[in-house]
């Protein structure tokens, strides 16, 4: 067993931690264990990419869809046409 040494915990959370504890009939330390314990069995989730994460502020709005633009020919670079 690995011991793991917390500091610098402020005292709103510490106050949070020893009455979760206590409704639970727990040591601060026990319940400490037990918190991280079950967090770190919770999976991960993926991170969504940037399009998904655009999207998500928009989701419920009523939105008219775009038309798509006519696609064109790319211009010549400007210094081609020197």
């Amino acid at each position: 067993m690995v011991q793991l040494v917390v500091r610098n915990i402020d005292d709103t959370l510490k106050h949070k931690l020893h009455a979760r504890a206590a409704q639970r009939g727990h040591s601060m330390e026990a319940e400490a264990r037990d918190l991280l314990r079950r967090r770190l069995e919770q999976p991960i989730p993926a991170p969504a990419g940037l399009g998904t994460a655009i999207a998500s502020h928009f989701v419920g709005l009523d939105f008219e869809p775009l038309e798509a633009l006519p696609r064109q020919a790319p211009r010549a670079a400007a210094f081609d046409e020197w």
